[in-house]
């Protein structure tokens, strides 16, 4: 699914990543721990295309990533991957099914199927009775479950996740985690997921730790 070779990435004169490697098949869980200032957070940015690397090779689902333009990036990024944030970064405005439609609708999808499809993904979560709800009528557990609704929605390749449970009580966290190996039985869903959390990245199939720009 994904192929990361020899990717640096430096700010200014400020090296981050260091010659990272990584495969990630589909459908597996791969978690990426390791301290502050590790270069977690721009490994997960490059691996979803939200940068691009100084140097080094990126394919994802068969797609070469830097040969792409900013447009065509713009589309795959869209289509093919789905972020799932500390913060779940709802829009206040919209209900909870409105904001999972989102993603699809600026891929110009079928309105009336991108909403079966959040519905659906609703039910999944055991949500389908907050569906007309706004995010602050729901708890922090049912706002990053809707936030992972939106993320797979258009039925992306893999899903980024930066510090998913973060933001959440410990018993919200351990349903999150759930969540994502549920996801990964019904859908063969894959997951990259940048964590703190000890508990979640050694349930996951692969847990990478980095120090320094690199793992070790």
């Amino acid at each position: 699914m994904i192929t990361a070779k020899g990717i640096y990435k430096s700010y200014d004169k400020l090296q981050v990543l260091k010659g990272i490697d990584l495969e990630v098949a589909k459908g597996e869980i791969v978690s990426v721990t390791g301290p502050s200032g590790a270069g977690k957070s721009t490994l997960l940015h490059i691996l979803g295309t939200l940068d691009l690397p100084d140097k080094g090779t990126l394919e994802i689902n068969g797609n070469n990533i830097p040969q792409l333009t900013k447009k065509q990036l713009s589309q795959f990024r869209n289509l093919q991957i789905g972020f799932v944030f500390q913060f779940h970064h709802l829009l206040p405005e919209f209900t909870a099914v409105e904001n999972i439609c989102i993603p699809s609708l600026i891929g110009h999808k079928n309105p009336t199927e991108t909403k079966k499809r959040a519905l659906e993904l609703l039910d999944f979560m055991r949500l389908s009775n907050r569906a007309d709800h706004k995010p602050s009528e729901l708890s922090g557990g049912e706002q990053q479950r809707v936030a992972v609704a939106r993320a797979l929605v258009n039925n992306p390749a893999v899903v980024m996740a930066d510090e998913p449970s973060g933001n959440l009580d410990a018993e919200n966290a351990r349903q999150l985690h759930e969540l994502f190996f549920n996801l990964r039985k019904e859908f063969d869903q894959t997951f990259i997921v940048v964590t703190h959390n000890e508990e979640l990245a050694t349930m996951a199939d692969r847990k990478l730790v980095m120090r320094d720009g690199k793992f070790i």
